[in-house]
């Protein structure tokens, strides 16, 4: 089985950003850990800082029947997204959503998700094991 995993803006500063928030690990890491967590699934990893390459990517993963499921994290854009909402909408693969923080306990901003209604669930607050949830909810469906 394959998963693809889908950061948004500025986690790609993850282990530097915020360690009080997001924690002292990088992606790149806590992928390693993932894979050999999960030796029997293929995760592949994408990130970007760009809306449009993030659709794209979702449009990609998402008609070619390649992957069991997506696990997002599309950061500041899980708050004002509709295109990103659209593009998960449109497509076939079931996706969830994850935070690595708790977004309910910070700004009120955080508190709404453009995202959530089209996604199969949401994963929030349990730092970069958000992730591994997500896997685990993908696997179990």
């Amino acid at each position: 089985m394959k998963i693809l995993i889908i950061n948004g803006p500025n986690l790609n500063l993850l282990g530097r950003r915020e360690p009080g928030i997001y924690g002292n690990s990088s992606m790149e890491s806590y992928l390693e850990t993932l894979r050999n967590t999960y030796p029997n699934y293929h995760i592949d990893y994408f990130q970007s800082n760009h809306e449009g390459d993030i659709i794209d990517t979702l449009h990609n993963a998402g008609f070619n029947g390649e992957y069991a499921g997506i696990v997002l994290n599309a950061g500041a854009y899980t708050h004002t997204s509709l295109a990103i909402a659209d593009a998960i909408a449109a497509i076939n693969t079931p996706v969830i959503e994850v935070h690595i923080s708790n977004v309910h306990s910070r700004e009120e901003v955080r508190h709404h998700s453009m995202i959530s209604s089209v996604c199969r669930g949401v994963i929030a607050g349990f730092g970069l094991d958000s992730y591994r949830l997500g896997i685990e909810a993908l696997c179990k469906r």
